[in-house]
């Protein structure tokens, strides 16, 4: 049953590659190469996840891990992403997380139950930050930053971003459009943590680049950002 599932839903990926595609996102995808690629447009896979997810037989699927293809994980985040199970949703996003590799899986997995159960989500998001592991960390913040900067925004949160420390471009760069974003949402909260500093350097000017180029700041406010800018040229 489990090998005849799993064949099945490879043969379906495969029905929809587009090799052109799957040649476009080779290049995008750090250490992701066209042989782990079937190359399925995401519309497509986001509209067969939803036909998975009511597949009482799904679980098959979610246990194979790790799958075999790029496309596969991203059909797996899909899939869980649909879940309008609390406590089943998150089960898989724990069970899925250590073998999240790649941004594109971590970021375009976003269960749709978690906005009607946020303080249960905070609690995993403070355990998810505190990991080893990139894309847990990263997963983390981006879903503090997608549930967290509007009304249930606390000063706390920002805080708690700004601790973490990492060598990891990819947690890095989620650092970064995290406090963007928190910019275009709560500036005058989260203004001190560039205007004193409180980022590493690299972390401090990639904030300031993408809120410049946020459509959501003010012109007066990016001039002043712009000021803010660490030089990194050597005298």
């Amino acid at each position: 049953m489990a090998e005849s599932l799993i064949d099945e839903i490879r043969k379906e990926l495969f029905a929809r590659q587009d090799i052109k595609y799957r040649d476009f996102q080779g290049g995008l995808i750090p250490g992701k190469s066209c042989d782990v690629m079937i190359g399925v447009r995401t519309p497509v896979l986001r509209k067969y996840a939803k036909e998975l997810a009511k597949n009482p037989d799904a679980d098959v699927f979610l246990k194979d891990l790790p799958h075999r293809y790029f496309d596969e994980d991203q059909l797996h985040a899909f899939i869980i992403s649909e879940f309008k199970d609390f406590d089943q949703a998150m089960e898989e996003v724990e069970k899925f997380l250590p073998y999240v590799d790649n941004w594109a899986t971590c970021d375009q997995m976003s269960p749709k139950v978690f906005k009607k159960n946020k303080p249960q989500v905070l609690l995993h998001i403070r355990k998810w930050i505190q990991s080893q592991h990139t894309y847990t960390v990263r997963f983390g913040i981006g879903m503090l930053m997608q549930h967290f900067l509007d009304e249930d925004f606390d000063p706390e949160y920002p805080e708690l971003v700004s601790g973490v420390r990492s060598d990891e471009y990819y947690v890095n760069m989620m650092i970064a459009w995290y406090f963007a974003t928190a910019l275009a949402k709560q500036y005058e909260a989260v203004l001190p943590y560039i205007r004193d500093k409180r980022l590493d350097t690299w972390t401090h000017n990639k904030t300031i680049q993408k809120a410049v180029e946020s459509y959501r700041i003010t012109d007066e406010q990016k001039s002043y950002l712009k000021t803010l800018r660490i030089s990194t040229r050597k005298a």
